[in-house]
């Protein structure tokens, strides 16, 4: 049918050129930005999870830096007290030689003049080594020195470690509160057996020392490092509660309890009995050798042992900051190499295939140009409808 007014072959021509125009526009967007995905009607589903990929990786980069800063933050704390070992030893070292009766008076107190100095400068490195502005080796960072490293993509995937405090004079350990009622029967009232309760609080620190009298029966007990590897001074102070009741053994006609909140001692009759209690605290984590001096034979064979303590104590502490380093380097390289992978699978997703591209855009660049002349053609059929009309 020959007509003027609709030219069907230009319509059709002109709808195929418009989708191809499209396809050729994607795939120029797709060439010129480098992702297949560049907004949500190219593909939802994979925008939602290429996003989902691109937190977690920004997550597990972060984590790592946050890996390499926790390590910087220990070695500091590592480094310091490599001279403070150094300097124990150097006391102890004086200590042994002050023990012998070679030395005069006169020798001792030489001796004693480097031995305090030498504490002097343990306690100035436990209380000004810092790191990022904060100290390391004091406890007061949050009150505890609890440290939680974040090394994760993810909330609370952390890596903990307390540092204590290495110094003589610093804050911290055990205080208690002791409470006591007597057994009574004057003037008609019903006599009562005895009770008393014993409740440690604050921090406990390795070599507090908790003396403790019941009837016929003493301990003085000294907190272990075991005591004090619970998640909370709560859990540490029942540990302490459990080990000292161990330690008191049978009590004849006294009931024992050691419970997470105190030490409780009843008598199984209602004569008065004789209990005492004695809280014995230090100051930091080496409190041991606050006040000791070689300017004796006595004195200096204390300071041995006293030195020996400040000296595992120490170890201790270096052991699990060597081990936490340790944990982090392992934790830092799993993390890049878990980016690693996740940034190919993220690739997978959204990037874009240069190769299949290319051939999509040079099929759809020819058929433009087929388009367009076919185009020409079909506006050029009316034509034929004037030769009818001469």
């Amino acid at each position: 049918m020959s007509v003027i007014n609709t030219n069907v072959s230009a319509i059709l021509t002109q709808n195929s050129l418009a989708k191809n125009e499209r396809v050729m526009s994607g795939a120029m967007e797709q060439l010129s930005t480098g992702k297949r995905i560049n907004s949500a009607s190219d593909d939802a589903a994979g925008l939602a999870i290429a996003s989902r990929m691109t937190s977690q990786i920004n997550g597990l980069n972060q984590a790592v830096r946050n890996g390499n800063d926790a390590i910087s933050l220990v070695q500091t704390a590592d480094g310091a007290l490599t001279e403070v070992t150094a300097m124990l030893q150097r006391m102890r070292t004086l200590a042994v030689q002050s023990a012998s009766d070679t030395n005069t008076t006169a020798d001792r107190v030489a001796l004693n003049t480097e031995f305090e100095l030498l504490r002097t400068e343990i306690d100035r490195i436990g209380g000004n080594t810092q790191w990022n502005g904060e100290n390391v080796l004091d406890q007061s960072f949050g009150g505890d020195g609890k440290y939680k490293f974040q090394v994760g993509a993810n909330s609370n995937q952390t890596v903990d470690l307390t540092i204590d405090s290495y110094t003589t004079a610093g804050a911290g350990g055990t205080a208690a509160a002791v409470t006591s009622t007597a057994s009574g029967s004057s003037f008609g009232m019903t006599a009562a057996a005895q009770v008393s309760k014993v409740t440690l609080s604050g921090t406990p620190l390795v070599g507090d020392k908790i003396a403790i009298s019941v009837s016929d029966k003493s301990v003085v007990y000294t907190v272990t490092a075991a005591n004090v590897a619970g998640t909370s001074a709560a859990a540490d102070l029942a540990l302490i509660n459990a080990s000292i009741t161990t330690a008191l053994g049978t009590i004849a006609g006294v009931t024992k309890t050691g419970t997470a909140a105190a030490l409780i001692f009843t008598a199984s009759s209602t004569a008065f009995g004789s209990n005492s209690f004695e809280i014995g605290s230090k100051k930091g984590n080496m409190g041991g050798i606050a006040t000791s001096d070689i300017k004796t034979l006595s004195a200096s064979n204390t300071a041995i042992a006293a030195l020996d303590t400040a000296i595992s104590a120490v170890n201790l502490g270096r052991a699990k900051m060597g081990a936490t380093i340790n944990v982090l380097q392992y934790a830092a390289d799993n993390l890049a190499n878990v980016s690693m992978n996740a940034s190919a699978s993220r690739s997978r997703v959204e990037d874009t295939d240069y190769s299949s591209v290319t051939t999509e855009l040079a099929r759809t660049q020819i058929i433009a140009q087929a388009a367009t002349a076919m185009l020409a053609q079909a506006n050029q059929m009316p034509q034929t409808v004037l030769s009818l009309l001469k």
